[in-house]
């Protein structure tokens, strides 16, 4: 009929151009989408994609940052967002699933209307056989799913993880609570189809205790791989989260230099402080709040001198914190000789540091300053000129303070926050460059 909406025709077409038009559509008032009109399901996921990233084959709502997202298998692109580690699913100990399970398991009673009581006995024990082994498979799956995609989070957390846990670790435990769920069903549906094909009461009952048996005996062996994944999860969510979009400062330098010190000094973090290297064992983090405006304060482990090969797990926190997120750097000196690590290697260490990240926004801080003025540092002869002048002072234009004396403090305090300024500034412009 002329005028009339052909639905055959355009079912039988190979595709079709939708145009949709809608007010709320950022940029563009036109989304352009290939698809089936066939397929429902194909066209839901392409809408659901301009605003969800798609992460192992799941929607996850995505504020914007920047993310490439693309369907099927292919890779995503690089995820501008953090925090992925607070939005972890709640991991029950493997005693707690099993427990569950078997009293959810004994509740399951035969279906109604079977008079035989061998039909009803298999009927129960199959039954009951199939959803112990659901009770125990359907939370593993979900750790499974819900648990993200290394490969899809920020760098930053990707060096989190791999530092905190270990190379590996924490894919290994993904995959194990993957591997005893595959175990867990095809266990369970072995038993359960054994149990509805037995042909007298007392058979049922047996294939049934042996089912149970089999099933808890493989849960409770192997059940630590949960228990694992507790404690990664414990680990992932106490990790601070760093927001990129927020101008961040990093305090960095030699182990117990005073960096936590003026962690204290400058922002409402409370990083532990003692006289001994290394106090500092993870990322710590604190806030200032400067005319209304929030800025983040980390406190990172302290560096030795040695190459990147030789340094430990804490160290690298340090390095992974100034190479995957936009930070200014204030760089700790001690010149007073008591933080374990002499003048001149901090030279060295500072020289390393300051060019591997020079584009950083950068200020320098001698701290201990009370110290230098008591005793001060004794010069070698056979120094050169660079290192008698940073013994002396530090680096060029580098502020003197003392946490202890108060000295040098309200300049402190003045200069970081003309850095955050800048910082901030500087992030701004690189956000409306990427848009």
């Amino acid at each position: 009929m002329t005028g009339t909406f052909n639905l055959l025709q355009l079912l039988q077409a190979p595709s079709t151009k939708l145009f949709l038009k809608s007010s709320n559509l950022p940029k563009d008032p036109f989304v352009v989408m290939d698809t089936k009109v066939s397929s429902t399901l194909s066209f839901r996921r392409q809408i659901q994609a301009s605003a969800y990233e798609v992460v192992n084959k799941s929607y996850i709502f995505s504020t914007g940052g920047g993310a490439e997202i693309t369907t099927g298998d292919k890779p995503l692109g690089k995820i501008e967002t953090v925090g992925a580690f607070q939005k972890l699913p709640m991991v029950m100990p493997s005693t707690d699933i099993l427990y569950s399970a078997l009293r959810k398991m004994r509740r399951i009673s035969p279906t109604k209307g079977i008079s035989n009581i061998a039909k009803r006995v298999r009927n129960q024990g199959a039954k009951q056989l199939d959803t112990l082994m659901k009770e125990l498979a359907v939370p593993l799956r979900g750790y499974k799913e819900n648990f993200p995609n290394k490969n899809y989070l920020h760098p930053y957390e990707r060096s989190l993880i791999e530092l905190t846990l270990g190379e590996g670790s924490y894919e290994e435990v993904l995959g194990k609570v993957d591997a005893l769920r595959k175990r867990i069903v095809s266990l369970g549906k072995e038993h359960a189809s054994l149990c509805a094909k037995s042909l007298s009461k007392r058979e049922a009952e047996e294939r049934l205790n042996e089912g149970l048996k089999k099933l808890e005996e493989m849960f409770q062996l192997q059940g630590t791989c949960v228990d694992d994944l507790l404690n990664i999860a414990k680990t992932l969510r106490a990790m601070p989260v760093v927001d990129p979009e927020t101008p961040t400062l990093c305090l960095v330098g030699a182990p117990n230099v005073g960096k936590s010190s003026l962690v204290c000094i400058l922002s409402s973090g409370k990083p532990e402080i003692c006289n001994y290297p290394f106090t500092t064992r993870g990322i710590l983090m604190g806030h200032i709040a400067i005319n209304y405006k929030r800025f983040q304060v980390t406190d990172t482990p302290g560096l030795l001198k040695r190459c990147d090969d030789d340094r430990n797990n804490l160290e690298k926190l340090t390095l992974a914190v100034l190479s995957h997120l936009p930070t200014a750097v204030l760089y700790v000196h001690d010149l007073s000789g008591e933080c374990g690590t002499s003048p001149s290697d901090q030279l060295i260490i500072y020289k390393e540091i300051r060019k591997r990240f020079k584009d950083h926004l950068w200020l320098d801080v001698v701290s201990k300053c009370d110290l230098l003025q008591s005793s001060p540092t004794t010069l070698v002869e056979e120094e050169d000129v660079e290192v008698k002048r940073y013994k002396k002072s530090g680096p060029e234009g580098a502020i003197h303070v003392s946490v202890k004396s108060e000295i040098g403090i309200i300049e402190l305090k003045a200069r970081v926050h003309n850095l955050l300024v800048s910082q901030m500034a500087r992030l701004s412009s690189e956000n409306n460059e990427e848009s």
